[in-house]
Order: C-alpha cells, then sequence, then structure tokens
C-alpha cells in the first residue's frame, strides 16, 4: 500500500521556522521525485518545491526561494521541507505528493502529473 504521511506542521509567528517531514512507503522511491504542495483557504493548490532523491535535483517556486530547503534522507525514505522566515501568507495545508518521473523539471508544479498524495498537514503563521 502507498503512504505518503506529513508530519510537523503547527502554529507558529511570523519569522519563525517548521520542519515538515514527508514519510514514504509503498514504493520504489528511487524511481520518483516529492513534490510539496500547499493550498490556503479559497486559494488553488500550488507547487512549494519538488526533489528528485535519486539525483539530488531541487526545484522551488520563486515564492519561497531562499526561505524554504528541500531536503532527502534516502535511507528512511523521508523528505524535509525547512521552512524559515515564514510569513502569514504561508499559511496553508501542505502536502507532499510523488510523482513517477526522476526528471521533474519543468514539470513539477503540474498537479495532474502526481500519482500519489499525502493527507496534509496545517501551518499557520500568525502575524
Amino acid at each position: 500500500e502507498v503512504q505518503l504521511v506529513e508530519s510537523g506542521g503547527g502554529l507558529v509567528q511570523a519569522g519563525g521556522s517548521l520542519r515538515l517531514s514527508c514519510a514514504a512507503s509503498g514504493f520504489t522511491f528511487d524511481d520518483y521525485s516529492i513534490g510539496w504542495f500547499r493550498q490556503a483557504p479559497g486559494k488553488e493548490r500550488e507547487g512549494v518545491s519538488c526533489i528528485t532523491p535519486s539525483d539530488g535535483s531541487t526545484y522551488y517556486a520563486d515564492s519561497v526561494k531562499g526561505r524554504f530547503t528541500i531536503s532527502v534522507d534516502n535511507a528512511k525514505n523521508t523528505v524535509y521541507l525547512q521552512m524559515d522566515r515564514l510569513k502569514p501568507e504561508d499559511t496553508a495545508v501542505y502536502y507532499c505528493a510523488a510523482e513517477p518521473d526522476t526528471n521533474a523539471a519543468g514539470i513539477w508544479w503540474h498537479l495532474l502529473v502526481y500519482d500519489y498524495w499525502g493527507q496534509g498537514t496545517q501551518v499557520t503563521v500568525s502575524s
């Protein structure tokens, strides 16, 4: 059974930090790219970042570049999203997802290329 389990969300003040985790199981981790998405109330789900575990390639949305860092622990099949200098506009439910492509460049932000999704974790940034 494929599972993507997010954790690490919570309430933090603006300027603070959180680290999200995405633990994957049930599929061949090295054959996929793992993305982080977020969805704020009343808004569409948007791509935040993506990593290809097999070669370490990373991608970021412009809105989070320089503040968020994506990383992977291949031994644990887990992807992390370190979020620093958080802003109130980062408030959203954050989801991780798995895409069956090790060349995510140019497509990683497209929701439809992802086969599997986690249940999401809430991140709330207070002003």
